[in-house]
């Protein structure tokens, strides 16, 4: 039986743009199947096997952007309300059976091989299996899968069945299933999980479909199937038997086999929702894209090639220390990024999801992981950025009702959103250590609103679009800014303003160990950030002046008394130090207790979730000196050294940037690492002090979805954020790139296991290709016609036009510190 086990994909040499999996891996499926997930930006499907169903093992979904709806849930005598993304009808089902056998299913079949390979340099699916029926019949399957980059409605599957040790009638079933539901997070058990109605289906030739809609926000969502069979690429006719169920569709086709002799499966699916444009309606639609998608090749031809044209724009490539192993990770994080956010993604109204569309962690909802993402979009396609912040411009109104509910003037973001920009923070969450529900106070993260900001201003400073700081930038800036100026306390003791009852991005503290839960007193990096914030907004005052937005400033009543306020407040903001100088993390921060990080670390071992452990204990993070991630560390990570040292010079504190590694090295010994964004943040700002360290602190990044090293929760979605900034790290970290002062900047720092960088970006209309090692800076700009700009590296400014090279010798290395 040994023949029977060669296996082609196993022949295919392994490289940066391979991801397998055999059987032999200890990868539970629910982590491959995300890890493995196809998309386009419009719609992503998990790497589910086509003949798999959700068991609590493995779980086959299709995600379509923006799809939510909202269900009400009681649950240990709390009702709820919570929206989620919707997973859609299953259109992966193609299964087989010997005349007198069995469907192959994961369990009635023993699998004697199995091989899973992802293609990520053509956006590919790759599977081969043999399996053994209770008969003793072994068959070969080989599978394609793509979701089409090319056409972003079509998805396709090609499936190769070879009977390896008998001949005889074989059945092959296509079906789409609509017996779904969402079931992906073990903590949502408990929660409502039907989202659609009754489907609507039906036949027509060697077509079938099937349309349902969601039960509350009453979106359709239609797809239309056809299968064909093909055998030496000639036609095979079968005898087709239609099938339909209460929620399935499609077809089952019966055919004479002989052993060794393939036959060939095309599957070809079309999805469209009525949230979708230029459609009449999405049935119609779904059944006119299918009629008018070619062949499988075809398809695969131009999905090939628009992958091909997508990775010129995700250009980058490097020399670590691991070779193939690092840059594959790189390559599976840029892959997931912008399959997640593409061109088909830019006109859906859609945000940025945490977790991808690839499973249904966080519900699906949309946080401030756009901070970590926009820097590589801002930079390969600004275009999609722009798109992506009008999500947030479109949903003004709601966030003006959430400020006017807190109490506050302007607008305020929620820190969870979805469909209309609600806020969708639940008030609760079940901490399975105590078995009690505990309440989440993150709707205090008003930090978002920053982030939302700074966003603008990065994208203003890569593109200078001036036409949308104009049209939705200014807007979004002046609500922000009045947000933040209603929130601010003045106290005429110190002539000082103080922002109140707020969350910092760290997480683990919601209040003041008196006070849980009611916010905490001047976080230094919303004050900071505040600061930095209202100066921007004077500053896009300034640059649209009168031309052509006197009107704007009209419309948005913004009077001289207002932004002298707003520069009064960005002057006078408190930040509280701790007793040695270091910035201290919110005021009251000193007097925390100190945690015994031996004693837990020997008890526990991971305190990524030290919350719900101190909770189980009759015990609050917020009586200690210990924070889940990054907060005052994401000053340094969103702001040079010399422009946080403007920054408090502005507020009239004197800031000595030489403290900096004191406080990295403060807040990296006090945090416990538990989001796949801190180690992110830790490697970015220890990249000056500590390169060897920050290049561990990457690799450990690298390897967080790989590894799953949150404890099983990549199974629930893929972290879009942490992929981003890993990749960010690369781009303008090491590099000290800056896009500031309409300048872009470059003081490189490469770790010594970093040999090299070589990646294109593109910047006010440039094209810009960078090739950086520790001696040498190349930067050339394609032939344009667009304005000369700015480069300024290690201080020397230079000016680079269409087909214009800088060559810049780096004269010494910078100090190696502890690297």
């Amino acid at each position: 039986m040994t023949t029977h086990l060669v296996c082609s994909l196993c022949e295919i040499p392994a490289g940066q743009w391979l991801l397998s999996y055999t059987e032999a891996d200890p990868t539970d499926d629910a982590t491959r199947e995300a890890l493995l997930t196809l998309g386009n930006g419009y719609l992503a499907t998990r790497g589910a096997a086509p003949e798999a169903s959700a068991d609590g093992i493995r779980y086959p979904a299709t995600y379509v952007a923006g799809v939510y709806n909202r269900l009400t849930s009681e649950v240990d005598g709390h009702v709820r309300s919570d929206e989620s993304i919707v997973n859609v009808t299953n259109w992966l089902p193609v299964t087989f059976r010997p005349e007198d056998g069995a469907w192959f299913t994961p369990d009635g079949y023993k699998v004697e091989h199995r091989h899973e390979v992802l293609d990520m340099q053509r956006g590919i699916l790759l599977r081969e299996v043999v399996v053994r029926d209770p008969e003793q019949r072994h068959t070969r399957l080989q599978q394609e899968r793509l979701v089409s980059l090319d056409r972003p409605h079509v998805a396709a599957l090609r499936t190769t069945i070879t009977p390896l040790n008998w001949k005889g009638t074989i059945r092959v079933r296509s079906l789409l299933d609509g017996e779904v539901r969402n079931d992906n997070v073990a903590e949502f058990s408990a929660l409502a999980k039907e989202h659609l109605n009754e489907p609507t289906m039906g036949h027509h030739g060697d077509t079938y479909w099937l349309a349902c809609e969601t039960n509350q926000s009453d979106v359709c969502v239609a797809q239309a199937a056809r299968t064909l069979l093909h055998r030496e690429n000639q036609p095979v006719i079968a005898i087709s038997k239609p099938l339909q169920g209460p929620r399935h569709v499609g077809n089952e086709l019966r055919l004479t086999i002989s052993s060794g002799a393939p036959v060939t499966v095309d599957k070809t699916v079309t999805v469209f929702t009525s949230r979708d444009k230029a459609i009449s309606e999405p049935l119609e639609a779904a059944r006119d894209e299918l009629a008018d998608a070619p062949g499988f090749e075809s398809l695969r031809d131009a999905h090939v090639l628009a992958w091909e044209h997508l990775w010129k724009r995700f250009h980058l490539s490097f020399q670590g220390d691991d070779g193939t192993a690092e840059r594959r990770a790189l390559n599976l994080h840029v892959f997931h990024v912008a399959q997640t956010l593409s061109r088909n993604t830019a006109d859906l109204d859609v945000g940025v999801p945490a977790r991808g569309l690839h499973g249904e962690g966080y519900r699906g909802h949309i946080f401030w992981d756009e901070l970590f993402v926009f820097p590589i979009l801002n930079l390969r396609m600004p275009e999609l950025t722009r798109a992506l912040l009008l999500y947030r411009y479109r949903r003004l109104p709601q966030a003006r009702r959430l400020a006017r509910e807190a109490g506050a003037a302007g607008a305020l973001f929620p820190w969870q959103s979805g469909s209309d920009g609600r806020e969708e923070t639940p008030r609760q969450f079940f901490n399975p250590r105590s078995k009690r529900w505990m309440p989440d106070n993150s709707r205090r993260q008003y930090h978002i609103n920053l982030a939302v900001a700074y966003n603008i201003w990065l994208y203003y400073q890569v593109t200078a679009d001036v036409d949308f700081l104009a049209a939705y930038g200014a807007e979004l800036l002046v609500e922000i800014a009045r947000f933040w100026s209603s929130l601010a306390e003045h106290d005429p003791r110190d002539d000082r303003y103080h922002l109140r009852g707020v969350m910092g991005p760290d997480e683990f503290h919601d209040g003041h160990p008196d006070r849980p839960g009611g916010g905490l007193d001047d976080n230094a990096y919303v004050n900071i950030m505040t600061a930095w914030t209202l100066a921007r907004v004077r500053e896009a005052h300034k640059i649209l002046g009168g031309h052509h937005t006197e009107d704007l400033w009209q419309r948005l009543g913004v009077t001289p008394d207002e932004l002298e306020q707003w520069d009064r407040i960005s002057r006078r903001l408190h930040v509280p130090f701790l007793p040695g100088g270091l910035i201290g993390q919110f005021e009251g921060y000193a007097e925390l207790k100190e945690l015994d990080w031996d004693s837990y670390l020997a008890r526990y071992g991971d305190l990524g979730r030290l919350d719900l452990i101190l909770e189980a204990e009759e015990d609050s993070t917020n009586c200690y000196k210990a924070s889940k991630q990054a907060d005052v560390l994401m000053l340094f990570y969103l702001l040079s050294a010399e422009e946080l040292t403007a920054i408090l010079e502005r507020l009239g504190y004197g800031f000595d940037p030489e403290t900096i590694p004191e406080t990295v090295a403060y807040y990296q010994a006090r945090t416990t690492h538990g989001s796949t964004l801190s180690r992110v943040v830790h490697s970015w700002v220890m990249s000056r002090g500590n390169r060897q360290d920050s290049w561990a602190l990457l690799r450990e990044a690298l390897s967080a979805d790989l590894a799953d090293t949150q404890g099983g929760t990549t199974r629930e979605g893929i972290h879009l954020g942490a992929m981003a900034g890993t990749v960010d790290i690369l781009q303008r970290c090491y590099t000290g790139l800056e896009t500031r002062a309409d300048a872009l900047r470059l003081h490189p720092c490469l770790p010594d296991t970093l040999k090299w960088l070589d990646f294109d970006l593109r910047y006010r209309g440039h094209w810009l290709h960078f090739q950086i090692s520790h001696d040498q800076v190349l930067v050339q700009a394609k032939p344009g016609a667009a304005a000369p700009v700015d480069i300024v590296l290690d201080g020397r400014k230079h000016v680079l036009g269409g087909g214009d090279r800088i060559l810049h010798q780096l004269s010494e290395k910078p100090p190696h510190s502890s690297s």
